[in-house]
């Protein structure tokens, strides 16, 4: 199995995302780049915040992938890739898609793996269009924990965030793989993922997310900076990826935005 990417491999950097997006910004992207780090120096998730892991406990890589579809067509990217990502995982561990559901695997609205509500992996989407009729290049940066939950969740240090690892959710069932075999697999699935995204949107998808709805029809509270909280009960996700809560007989719909998810049960 190859990547259809270039790939690149380094030992230390601040940022893979950052090194992408510098790259899509002085015009040098050319065709798809997937780029791995051994030592993230200045990760990031969502909003800004630092994401920092045992290097020999995580992989993270990104992917600078172009997309014919302009930037308001790819609402719920961040939603298709968590799909290609299990899919990627499923395939490099020997395990249906049903066996990794049955063990507690889920997705979180907008951009998160957990494991029976801990945090697996994360996903940060940056980029854009230079101009009109260029193609999209949009950078998929992915995050996921391989072992050591205990000691990656004290790196974090983000008070009550319980943190899961790869090697947790196989204990019993199958051996972590090797990381470039891992690494080569997820990239795999999420070139087929998005190439299919492309052409279809993320109304193609949006069923196959809600079986992974990590809190479906339970209550939840989303908020962010400078927003006013959101108490409901989640119901999924519409065509487009944007979140659905419902709140005294109304149903709410919350866009893509520096938001976050907690449940309230």
């Amino acid at each position: 199995m190859t990547a259809n990417c270039t790939l690149e491999r380094v030992a230390e950097t601040r940022s893979t995302n950052d090194d992408l997006l510098e790259r899509w910004r002085s015009g040098q992207l050319i065709d798809p780049v997937a780029r791995i780090a051994h030592k993230q120096t200045a990760g990031k998730g969502r909003a800004g915040r630092v994401w920092l892991a045992n290097p020999e406990d995580s992989i993270c890589f990104s992917l600078a992938f172009p997309f014919r579809r302009s930037p308001a067509e790819l609402s719920g990217l961040s939603l298709l890739a968590g799909i290609a990502v299990i899919a990627g995982i499923a395939k490099a561990c020997s395990l249906s898609q049903a066996q990794l559901h049955d063990l507690g695997l889920r997705l979180k609205w907008p951009n998160d793996l957990l494991l029976n509500n801990a945090k697996l992996g994360g996903i940060l989407i940056e980029g854009g269009q230079s101009k009109v009729g260029d193609p999209t290049w949009m950078i998929i940066g992915i995050g996921l924990n391989l072992r050591n939950a205990r000691a990656i969740e004290m790196n974090l240090n983000q008070g009550d965030l319980k943190v899961s690892s790869l090697e947790t959710l196989l204990q019993g069932h199958a051996t972590l793989p090797e990381g470039d075999y891992l690494w080569l697999t997820l990239l795999d699935s999420l070139e087929q993922h998005l190439k299919l995204f492309d052409e279809q949107g993320f109304g193609f998808y949006q069923a196959e997310w809600m079986k992974w709805d990590a809190f479906a029809n339970e209550k939840v509270c989303i908020f962010g900076s400078g927003k006013e909280s959101i108490h409901g009960i989640a119901k999924g996700v519409d065509s487009t990826g944007a979140l659905l809560i419902e709140r005294e007989n109304k149903t709410i719909v919350i866009y893509a935005g520096d938001v976050s998810l907690r449940n309230q049960s």
